[in-house]
């Protein structure tokens, strides 16, 4: 007993660790090893890293603040479609990027929807391009994202905490005091690193709707010395000072997250006791109304661009839509054998691997793309392991957020079963297979289908491997649009849109199955 510590092994977290470490820092090596010696950063390139923390700032703060009041409503209403409002609410994660900036174009644009009406009143169109269109589109996307995370520290509170707090009599400020705003402080400070990343990392949105050089973020810059002048020490040092400032914000975020749980209850479904008076009843109900109206308006623009040409699909996109579906599924496998040994460990103190889960998202995918083509390309023909290498930068991308998914609900089991395990002589395997992952069944669900989809609607590293014959569907997509078949680029969104929804839900419903949502 006095040998085993612990309920589970910290060494293959340390191990995915490890090899997460040596892939993202030895392609960051590679890049910089291949490139010719060089000056420091610019002042265009110094601008460049002001406005990507003022942008991706901004945006953290939005999507979690909003975020907030909106998963509160959720975890205290119970109504008909609940649970496919929260499946719809995850959809703009979800989305391939380019395929959510033409929804909020359609929306919010200067000729979309919005805009229209504005100018039957005299009205100006509304202007989104700049910081606020940037910081929009980072709250569309990660604004459901925010709110799951939370929402799933809302139902780790077991459900007698709640009603003891109403049978004592709390009232609304007692009851925010003593059990929401605990949860509060160790929910919202990895909420806030994981959307601060990936605005950090954000190219497609900045690239689309930054309008200009003043608003160009880091990897516009890493994206900017590959393309067009191919200064690989530029960009190498552009993705070494990203990831600097992304793990700065990890080790804060870790740091602030304070708290040891809610301790242990009996299992049962989440029923609230709290906020039922009428004014809690109708400020939950316009929270949700106003998130689900500025999320799913985006979602009807692309349905309704993408249905005309969606039957006239040609072979080649179905094609590639199969191929998309190989490249995810092999992805999703490759991001749960991390993600889990990692999220293990870490439930065992093991902080250290956390902060090496957001390497994945600090990293540049494409500083870590054309690091694999430099050290693959002496031993093997890269073109060949374009899928292989794809599968594994996904895995690699979605890491961070399986993670933010899997730690929280991995600390409450070793922290509620693990004592009781090895008192019991309970050895690592079999706490593992029936204790351990029966209880994270939801979280993995969801970690899968996320990852799944992610990876589905990815248009990154295949652009630097890929050949005419092999593409995915978003490539396909851009490929299209590039040849000006607006119609068909439309249908295949719209297909894409589809899988991705479509394998999320059917991952995550297998995991919540029987499960509070």
């Amino acid at each position: 007993m006095a040998k085993r510590a612990q309920p589970v092994s910290a060494g293959p977290g340390y191990g995915a660790a490890g090899f997460l470490a040596a892939l993202v820092l030895g392609t960051l090596a590679a890049v910089a090893w291949r490139a010719e010696t060089g000056g420091g950063l610019s002042a265009a390139d110094w601008a460049a890293v002001r406005f990507t923390i003022l942008q991706a700032s901004l945006s953290a703060l939005i999507s979690v603040g909003l975020a907030i009041p909106v998963a509160r409503a959720l975890a205290r209403r119970r109504f008909a479609g609940r649970s496919a409002l929260i499946a719809l609410l995850g959809v703009p994660f979800i989305l391939p990027v380019i395929v959510a900036i033409f929804g909020l174009l359609e929306v919010f644009g200067r000729a979309g929807w919005i805009s229209s009406l504005l100018g039957t009143f005299g009205l100006d169109p509304i202007r989104i391009y700049g910081l606020h269109g940037v910081v929009l589109a980072h709250v569309f996307l990660n604004l459901p994202l925010a709110t799951r995370l939370i929402l799933q520290g809302w139902q780790e509170v077991p459900a007698e905490r709640f009603r003891l707090a109403a049978q004592l009599g709390f009232d609304a400020p007692a009851m925010f005091r003593l059990i929401e705003w605990p949860l509060l402080r160790q929910v919202i400070p990895g909420a806030l690193a994981v959307v601060f990343a990936i605005c950090l990392t954000s190219f497609a949105v900045a690239l689309t709707l930054g309008g200009g050089p003043k608003a160009t973020t880091i990897e516009l810059g890493i994206y900017q010395a590959f393309r067009f002048e191919f200064d690989l020490g530029r960009a190498a040092l552009l993705s070494g000072l990203q990831i600097l400032i992304a793990t700065a914000a990890a080790m804060v975020a870790i740091r602030l997250a304070q708290g040891t749980g809610f301790g242990t209850g009996l299992d049962r479904s989440l029923r609230r006791w709290d906020g039922r008076t009428t004014l809690a009843r109708l400020t939950d109900t316009v929270w949700i109304a106003l998130a689900a109206t500025f999320l799913l308006l985006p979602l009807g623009a692309i349905v309704a661009s993408g249905v005309p040409g969606f039957a006239g699909l040609p072979f080649v996109v179905w094609k590639a839509a199969g191929v998309s579906l190989l490249v995810a599924t092999a992805s999703t496998l490759l991001l749960l054998l991390a993600a889990l040994p990692m999220a293990a460990a870490i439930a065992t103190g093991r902080h250290s691997i956390e902060v090496a889960g957001l390497l994945g998202l600090a990293a540049s995918p494409l500083v870590i793309g054309t690091g694999l083509f430099i050290l693959i390309r002496p031993v093997a023909d890269p073109f060949l392991l374009a899928l292989p290498v794809t599968a594994l930068v996904n895995a690699l991308m979605s890491l961070p957020f399986a993670m933010r998914i899997l730690v929280p609900r991995a600390r409450d089991i070793v922290e509620r079963y693990g004592k009781l395990g090895l008192s019991l002589d309970m050895a690592r395997g079999p706490f593992l297979w029936r204790v351990f992952l029966p209880r994270m069944r939801a979280q993995i669900g969801f970690a899968a289908g996320l990852g799944m989809a992610l990876s589905i609607g990815d248009l990154g590293v295949i652009t630097l491997f890929a050949d005419p014959d092999i593409a995915t569907l978003p490539l396909q997509i851009y490929r299209l649009m590039g040849s000006y078949q607006m119609e068909a680029a439309a249908g295949g969104a719209l297909l894409l849109l589809l899988l991705s929804v479509g394998t999320f839900w059917l991952l995550d419903r297998g995991g919540r199955y029987h499960a509070e949502v």
